[in-house]
């Protein structure tokens, strides 16, 4: 499994200077994380799960979530868990019979309601627990997030990682007057068990809801004073120290098409300048499907120091992971930060003579692009993230 597999060998050759690497759920956690990219919610009552990700239906797909959770009514719950197991169940048989390898799965979690919900689905689903590479929390909490990481410790092993990506959606953290102790006391709990955490999912919508509030499609997280604000915190709270957490970006909701109040929030310049009138119509084509509002959320979620997003549509995998793309000059920044990390120098002009690279200021940054190349790739100096995103891919 790699980043950006529907590309040719040579176009791969042309686009990337450093190409992505192929990667799975046994490599190292803290370059796993950078893995996740788009990750696809589907509800656990869909049907032939494992007849997708047999065939790789989503071309680009690294990593989905069954959702037991929100995504189910509180009456099919039961359903839900049992067509899980089946369809667990049908992939392990497949694998097994080796048409798909535990090296070429997407790293697939599920997101559970509580503690009993994992512990039967543990009993149930046997060795194809294997397929998993763990577990969403949602709602996690300093009450009850202590036996939940039990649960997920006796299921991890060296020789088949079992992961947790805890959410953090409750009333605790968006409320202003609860939200920093909450968040303290959480990055306290799961830094007791630093070695079973994934990424920190944030959830977006959980938040929203305890208000009232519903962004459009023309409205990003960062335009929502109150998401501002507490996604500001969360980086504040996870992201500081030698060992800072992967943040996740919130879930992007929005993927027909509708009468717009607002202006696409696509600038024409660089699609025009880069292809001309073709750049234009690929403009016009990312408008008419409501990815102009997802460009702009994924862009504000990498400058806030955010990685990879939570998507409800196969059509958002290509736009977020191509985003992601490490670019020529901020790979050849990162590698010049890190070489001369030493302690000899305090600044160096960076090869693109437009700014100055500050070693110690900028040296967190440098590893986390250095990380980030290694599984998303790196462009070449000529190449852009709308020639990756120009890629059509037929879902």
């Amino acid at each position: 499994m790699k980043f950006f597999s529907y590309f040719y060998d040579e176009e791969l050759e042309h686009l990337f200077f450093q190409k992505p690497q192929k990667f799975n759920k046994f490599i190292n956690r803290e370059l796993l994380s950078y893995g996740l990219g788009a990750t696809l919610y589907m509800p656990a009552t869909r049907r032939n799960i494992h007849q997708e990700i047999l065939s790789k239906k989503h071309e680009g797909l690294t990593s989905l979530v069954i959702d037991l959770e929100d995504a189910v009514g509180d009456f099919e719950v039961a359903r839900a868990e049992d067509k899980l197991v089946e369809e667990l169940s049908k992939l392990f048989k497949e694998v097994n019979k080796q048409f798909l390898s535990f090296e070429d799965l997407p790293l697939m979690f599920i997101r559970i309601r509580d503690r009993l919900q994992l512990q039967r689905l543990k009993e149930q689903l046997g060795d194809a627990l294997k397929l998993l590479t763990g577990v969403v929390l949602p709602k996690f909490s300093t009450e009850s997030g202590d036996k939940l990481l039990r649960e997920v410790r006796e299921i991890h092993s060296d020789h088949h990682p079992f992961y947790a990506m805890p959410i953090l959606e409750s009333a605790k953290v968006i409320q202003k007057e609860t939200r920093m102790d909450e968040l303290l006391k959480i990055k306290n709990l799961l830094d007791h068990d630093r070695e079973l955490i994934l990424n920190v999912r944030i959830g977006a919508t959980d938040f929203s809801g305890l208000y009232g509030i519903r962004r459009s499609a023309d409205t990003t997280v960062y335009d929502i004073a109150i998401l501002r604000d507490c996604i500001g915190d969360i980086v504040n709270v996870f992201q500081r120290g030698d060992d800072p957490y992967i943040v996740s970006g919130p879930v992007w909701e929005y993927f027909s098409t509708k009468e717009r109040m607002l202006k696409p929030q696509l600038r024409q310049t660089p699609f025009r300048e880069r292809y001309g009138d073709e750049g234009l119509k690929l403009r016009a084509e990312l408008i008419d499907q409501n990815l102009d509002g997802l460009i702009r959320e994924v862009l504000m979620d990498i400058a806030n120091g955010l990685t990879g997003k939570t998507v409800i549509h196969p059509s958002h995998i290509k736009t977020v992971q191509a985003l992601n793309a490490v670019s020529f000059e901020e790979y050849m920044d990162a590698s010049t930060i890190v070489e001369a990390a030493g302690g000899h120098v305090g600044v160096v002009r960076s090869g693109f003579s437009n700014k100055m690279n500050e070693i110690k200021p900028h040296y967190v940054w440098a590893k986390k692009i250095l990380l980030k190349s290694q599984l998303y790739g790196v462009l070449h100096a000529e190449v852009t993230n709308i020639d990756i995103i120009k890629k059509e891919v037929y879902v």
